[in-house]
């Protein structure tokens, strides 16, 4: 056979996107919602304060004055955690010719503060961890919101315990006499199938009319107690579902995130990036949780 087919071609061009897909969430909800603050040491405090139980005893005419004992604030306080990863990179790497990306120093910092940004949620929602301060070989740790919220509402002692709406009014309706104004709820993933489930409750309908599209989600939550808007949030504490005021939590910097190129001792560079950071609950009693969720 003479003719020549491209199986018998030699030195034929590669053809490589000059893309990359990277697909691995990089979302961080809570992160957002929150305010920043600056702090300026590790061991960090504020002050909370609450006003007395209301009472309708009113005074016996002409009666004597008497004393009442008015309750000081509360201290609290939380500890910074530091939250960094290294990485190396040798000359060639920057200087051979990739693709989907200019220069594989860029490209891994790129990568390294989405993983570290992760790793900042993970810290403050997606884990229940009180503040670790012990010493200098014990890595320090921040306490998370769970640590931080004093309203809570037990889903139950059952492995198959779920969030339902009852449960949440419960928690709502509690929030609103505290005095608290929550304006989301924030949830696992799994959980906004049950949130979406409400809608079609029983005595409860879904008009789909001629547009032929049938919505089987909940956004916003209008409730005798307040308006929540509902965030997925796939860092989220699986046990966990929270009716919180963002306003009122602070994501707390000692050090912002930083890189630092390392000594070198070799063909290559050593990079570090990490940063100093915590998070504030400026009242515990504000906002609330329901914890043992399945």
């Amino acid at each position: 056979m003479t003719t020549l087919t491209t199986y018998a071609i030699v030195g034929k061009k590669e053809d490589v996107s000059q893309s990359i897909e990277n697909i691995s969430p990089s979302a961080t909800p809570f992160q957002t919602m929150i305010k920043s603050e600056k702090v300026s040491a590790r061991n960090f405090d504020w002050l909370e304060d609450s006003l007395r139980a209301s009472s309708a005893a009113g005074l016996v005419e002409g009666a004597d004055a008497s004393m009442t004992a008015v309750g000081q604030p509360t201290s609290r306080s939380n500890v910074t955690q530091i939250i960094g990863e290294s990485f190396q990179v040798s000359a060639t790497s920057d200087a051979v010719a990739t693709h989907g990306r200019a220069k594989e120093t860029a490209y891994n910092l790129a990568k390294v503060l989405r993983s570290l940004k992760k790793d900042v949620e993970k810290s403050m929602c997606g884990v229940s961890q009180a503040a670790v301060n012990t010493n200098a070989n014990t890595a320090r740790k921040m306490a998370s919101i769970d640590q931080q919220i004093s309203t809570t509402l037990d889903a139950g002692s059952n492995a198959t315990d779920a969030l339902t709406e009852a449960k949440l009014l419960d928690l709502a309706q509690t929030c609103y006499i505290n005095g608290s104004d929550p304006t989301v709820l924030m949830i696992k993933p799994a959980d906004s199938l049950i949130i979406g489930g409400f809608a079609s409750a029983s005595g409860r309908e879904r008009d789909i009319g001629a547009s032929q599209t049938l919505v089987n989600t909940i956004s916003v939550l209008v409730t005798a107690f307040g308006t929540f808007k509902v965030v997925l949030n796939r860092e989220n504490l699986a046990t966990n579902a929270y009716l919180i005021d963002p306003s009122m939590f602070k994501q707390c910097t000692l050090r912002p995130f930083t890189r630092t190129l390392l000594a070198k001792t070799g063909d290559s560079d050593k990079h570090q990036v990490l940063a100093e950071l915590s998070v504030k609950h400026t009242s515990f009693a504000d906002s609330g949780m329901i914890t043992g969720l399945s």
